[in-house]
């Protein structure tokens, strides 16, 4: 899908930074802006701040800024394109699609409509259950059972499906709506089309989304009745391999732990929570994939897979570690907790504490460790043939990594347990056949936190994909790969100006035409700058900084600006009076030093040119009178 830039324009000219970072962040006015406790790091005291006149957000511990489609990428997890849907939702805005035929147009509008309608039936019947809940002593008894608190119980936003085969015709007036089919609450036999609820006499577990949304339930008998376990079907809104469950709970835990641990049920997310873990989420009753990892990634780059110790156990920590290797960079840390086969988690946290549970995550495997461990299985390593069946169990998993250090070192731990040189095996591997197609290629744009984004035409970035020279880079991808900026650094007084007046671009329209000018014949990159901005000025008015961030993405300029209004050097709000004063003594020194400058170039030539020395004359008049401007803006 691609987007219109135009579009996104209009998106955050209507949209309200302050409103939506407000929905996940209590923010407190201070001053001109808002602060608030940041949502990506821990901390005690707000450093967290939000400017309005700037449309951006800004944290003072951490780093990390950006407009509103920034934040939800960054805090929801969402990439481009979900957040610009999701900020267009809000403001009642449909969001165009080029390059699209009617057809295709109309065939997403009716998906759209069929999610937004099933996740509504869905956060009907998690409501209903909820209540229900609180009626059931059975329900409310297994759960005390197993320690969860009301607390937990209502973070998670369990419930209960009582018995019965129709209770949820009291809940919906048509019973026999396809919807309830659909949503996978109702089962319809095919022989004589007759229905029945497909969740009864279970406590029920709601999954969410990372925006929240109810797509899918998972429910557990009250005793020992198989199956143990039941989910929700696969629907248009839900797909076991795609999503995990707590994730929408433990987004704020992960980034302050540091880590997420997977588990493989849950209770078992829902019983960490409760005793101190609550970083922990679940796979679907199905194995990890590349998708689960790559949407832990947008949170974290320390994943911990925790699995029993049993054969199960060891075969699923072996499909995880398949998912995970594509994605395993020389900054990410992937480990595998192995707990002994007679224990779970939560068993086990209750069995030895919780300080040995994190002992025992401290302790885990390491992605390298476990990598020559699975290529070393049932191979006798004391023989030649062990060896190279070693060597050959060991040739997917290390083409499967991402080029970098890791890669370079496991091909000589491999090399040692082979007992051959590290040369002589990677020419052996490059002359054998080679590998699936896309072995061992880094995927595109894995070097950016939560694997490849999309851009804003959809696809992915341009220099995700190798693009060449020219094209624009986003303020969202790492700044690896920005456009360098001159060698020599620019002057502090221009870098100061540009702040003030990308931060403020009304102050554009006080000056005079001498300051215009002044600020234009600057060196590049600052001069292009104030040229850009003048015109956008002419053809738009003024607009606050999240806008021209767009207007200027693809601009040579582009790389300096994003430079300047990064970090805390950033901040110019305040007293407007002030601001005012400070920008008028930057531009009084901008324009002492061209005079100084063209008052050298005159008196070089006033032995040759009369005129040269009147000029000479006016220049230094005007020169003094700046300087004692100047001069009464310095405190004594």
């Amino acid at each position: 899908m691609s987007i219109p830039q135009s579009f996104i324009e209009e998106l955050l000219a209507r949209v309200d930074v302050v409103d939506v970072v407000g929905r996940y962040v209590p923010l407190k006015k201070s001053g001109a802006n808002f602060m608030g406790l940041c949502p990506f790091h821990a901390e005690k005291s707000p450093s967290f701040s939000v400017s309005p006149s700037k449309q951006f957000f800004h944290c003072f511990g951490c780093g990390k800024s950006g407009d509103a489609i920034g934040f939800l990428m960054e805090h929801a997890g969402l990439d481009f394109v979900e957040a610009v849907h999701e900020l267009a939702q809000q403001v009642g805005l449909q969001v165009p699609e080029e390059h699209a035929s009617a057809q295709d147009k109309a065939r997403a509008a009716a998906q759209r409509q069929q999610r937004a309608t099933l996740t509504e039936v869905l956060a009907r019947v998690a409501a209903a259950y909820g209540d229900e809940l609180r009626k059931s002593p059975r329900a409310i008894a297994y759960l005390k059972k197993r320690g969860v608190s009301g607390v937990v119980a209502k973070r998670y936003g369990l419930g209960y499906a009582p018995e019965g085969w129709h209770k949820l015709a009291g809940v919906f007036a048509h019973y026999d709506d396809p919807l309830l089919e659909e949503a996978g609450l109702v089962i319809v036999q095919p022989e004589d089309h007759k229905r029945y609820d497909r969740f009864r006499d279970r406590v029920m577990f709601p999954i969410r989304n990372v925006k929240g949304e109810c797509i899918g339930f998972g429910g557990r008998v009250l005793g020992d009745e198989k199956p143990k376990y039941l989910n929700s079907p696969e629907t248009p809104v839900f797909h076991k391999g795609r999503e995990l469950y707590g994730l929408f709970e433990a987004r704020s835990a992960i980034r302050e732990h540091g880590y997420a641990l997977v588990t493989e049920g849950y209770m078992d997310v829902v019983a960490l929570a409760q005793l101190g873990f609550p970083n922990a989420v679940a796979t679907l009753g199905t194995a990890c994939t590349p998708e689960h990892v790559q949407k832990l990634l947008r949170f974290t780059d320390a994943v911990v897979f925790s699995f029993d110790g049993d054969a199960a156990g060891r075969r699923a920590a072996r499909k995880a570690l398949d998912a995970a290797l594509p994605h395993a960079q020389d900054t990410r840390s992937f480990k595998f907790l192995f707990l002994p086969p007679e224990h779970d988690p939560d068993s086990f946290i209750r069995a030895w504490g919780r300080d040995a549970f994190a002992r025992h995550i401290g302790d885990a495997v390491p992605l390298s460790r476990f990598l020559l461990d699975a290529a070393s299985e049932g191979c006798d390593l004391g023989t030649p043939e062990g060896r190279a069946q070693m060597t050959h169990h060991a040739r997917p998993l290390w083409s499967a990594l991402p080029e970098g250090l890791l890669k370079r070192q496991l091909l000589g731990e491999i090399a040692g347990l082979a007992q051959i040189d590290t040369a002589e095996l990677s020419e052996f591997w490059a002359q054998a056949q080679p590998p699936a197609p896309g072995a061992g290629a880094q995927p595109p744009g894995a070097a950016q936190r939560g694997g490849p984004r999309t851009s804003r035409s959809g696809g992915l970035h341009p220099a995700q994909r190798g693009g060449g020279a020219g094209t624009a880079p986003s303020p969202y991808a790492a700044t690896a790969w920005r456009a360098r900026l001159p060698r020599s650094a620019p002057t502090s007084r221009a870098d100061h100006a540009v702040r003030l007046l990308l931060s403020h671009m009304a102050f554009l329209e006080e000056l005079a035409p001498e300051d215009h000018a002044a600020l234009c014949a600057l060196p590049p990159p600052h001069g292009p700058l104030f040229v850009w901005l003048e015109e956008q000025l002419h053809e738009h008015g003024a607009q606050t900084w999240a806008l021209l961030r767009e207007r200027l993405r693809g601009h040579a300029c582009a790389p300096l600006a994003e430079k300047l209004m990064t970090g805390s050097h950033a901040q110019t709000e305040g007293d407007l009076h002030e601001l005012r004063a400070e920008l008028r003594d930057l531009l009084n020194r901008v324009l002492i030093e061209q005079i100084k400058a063209e008052e050298s170039a005159l008196i070089a030539t006033a032995s040759q040119d009369p005129a040269a020395l009147q000029r000479y004359r006016e220049l230094q008049a005007r020169r003094k009178a700046l300087e004692t401007a100047h001069s009464l803006r310095i405190p004594s």
